[in-house]
């Protein structure tokens, strides 16, 4: 994304087909968390790990966590909006 208020293509058809915030941000996520594993995994069996690669490491780890925090808060909104509607 070039900035913050542009929306790729591809979410932006969701949005004009009408699909719901939420849905749109837990299909993403999880695509976002797939790629952040994807790179993670190259980590996987370096035992001897230099400096900048445990930065990077580090790095991904922190963002797959806050990513997964924002995974799950789209399932409680699902199922408050579930409630809601009910």
């Amino acid at each position: 994304m070039s900035d913050n208020t542009t929306l790729d293509p591809y979410l932006r058809k969701q949005v004009d087909l009408g699909m719901d915030g939420a849905d749109i941000m837990h299909g993403h996520l999880k695509t976002m968390m797939y790629e952040a594993e994807k790179q993670l995994a190259e980590y996987a069996d370096n035992d001897d790990e230099q400096y900048d690669q445990t930065v990077n490491r580090l790095h991904l780890e922190g963002y797959l966590e806050g990513l997964s925090e924002l995974y799950s808060l789209t399932y409680a909104i699902a199922f408050a909006k579930g409630e809601v509607n009910g």
